[in-house]
C-alpha cells in the first residue's frame, strides 16, 4: 500500500514534518509518499496547495493525508476543500490552554519558528561556530565546551555535536581516536583535563565500514577489518578510562543527544 502525505505549515513546516514521521512510522506496512508545502500562509497559497493536493488525489484515486499546522482557520478550510485527510497538529490542544488560559488563539501565522528571542539565536549561533571550530581536532582547546564526544572516524560525532549545537545551543567539540591513540590504548593527553566531560560514541563494524567505503571507495580505512580493529580498541579504551558510551549504529540523532544530555544532566529546551 502507497499513501501520499502532504506536510503543510505557515512557517518552515518543520513541526508538520516531524510530527507527522513521527505518527507515519508507525504503520510499517505502507509506503509514504511525502510532500513538504511549507509557508502556505495566505489564500493564495493555500489555494494553490488545495489544488496539488487535489490533483494528486486524481492520479491516484486515493485520498491524499494533510499533516497541518497552519494557525488561520481560514488557511485550514481552503486546503480541506481538497477532500484530503486533515490531521490538524495543533487541534487537539488548543481548545484545552483556550479554557486554562481564559484565552483565545491569536490565528496568526508564521510564529511557530520566528526570530523572537535574541540572546537564544546568538547562543544557537556561537555554539554552532563552536562546534565547527572543534571539529575533529581542529582546535583542541576545550575549556569552553560544554561536553566532548570521542570515538573512530564516521561514528556519528560531528552530526550530533552540530545538532545539539543548533537546537540545543550547547557548546560541544568532538576529538576522533587515531590509530596512535589507539595502539597504545591511553587517554590523549589534551583530554584528560577534560575527562569528566567526555561521552563516547561506537558503532557497528559492518555499518561503519559502509560509511566509510562512500567516503573512501577501496581504501583500508574503509575495511571491514581496520572498523573491528579500531572500534575494539576503541570500546576497550572507553571502559578502561570509565568514559560513558553509546553504539549509534540504530539510534537517531536526536535519541543520541537525548542520552548525552540525561547522562550529563543538561537540562535544556529546544530553540
Amino acid at each position: 500500500m502507497q499513501r501520499t502525505v502532504f506536510f503543510i505549515s505557515d512557517s518552515t513546516g518543520i513541526t508538520a514534518e516531524t510530527i507527522g514521521n513521527s505518527i507515519l512510522a508507525q504503520f510499517e506496512g505502507v509506503q509514504f509518499e511525502k510532500h513538504r508545502l511549507p509557508f502556505i500562509d495566505d489564500a493564495h497559497k493555500a489555494e494553490a496547495a488545495a489544488l496539488r493536493i487535489k490533483t494528486r488525489y486524481a492520479q491516484t484515486g486515493q485520498r491524499p493525508i494533510v499533516v497541518n499546522t497552519m494557525a488561520s482557520r481560514d488557511l485550514c478550510e481552503i486546503v480541506a476543500e481538497s477532500g484530503a485527510l486533515m490531521l490538524d497538529v495543533f487541534a487537539p490542544f488548543i481548545g484545552p490552554l483556550e479554557d486554562e488560559l481564559g484565552a483565545k488563539r491569536s490565528g496568526m501565522v508564521n510564529r511557530s519558528h520566528g526570530l523572537v528571542d535574541f540572546d537564544k539565536y546568538e547562543a544557537r549561533i556561537n555554539a554552532t561556530n563552536y562546534a565547527l571550530s572543534h571539529d575533529d581536532g581542529i582546535d583542541v582547546d576545550y575549556g569552553q565546551a560544554d561536553l566532548i564526544l570521542v570515538g573512530v572516524s564516521r561514528s556519528g560525532k560531528t552530526p550530533t555535536c552540530l545538532y545539539m549545537a543548533l537546537h540545543y545551543g550547547v557548546s560541544a567539540a568532538n576529538y576522533p581516536l587515531t590509530d596512535d591513540d589507539l595502539d597504545k590504548l591511553e587517554l590523549p593527553a589534551r583530554l584528560r583535563p577534560y575527562k569528566e566531560r567526555l561521552f563516547g560514541l561506537t558503532i557497528d563494524p559492518q555499518r561503519l565500514a559502509q560509511i566509510r567505503e562512500q567516503r573512501r571507495a577501496g581504501s583500508r580505512y574503509a575495511t571491514l577489518e581496520q572498523c573491528r580493529w579500531e572500534l575494539a580498541q576503541a570500546e576497550k579504551l572507553m571502559r578502561r578510562e570509565g568514559i560513558p558510551c553509546l553504539n549509534t549504529t540504530h539510534v537517531s540523532i536526536e535519541e543520541i543527544a537525548s542520552k548525552i544530555f540525561d547522562r550529563f544532566g543538561i537540562e535544556r529546551t529546544m530553540f
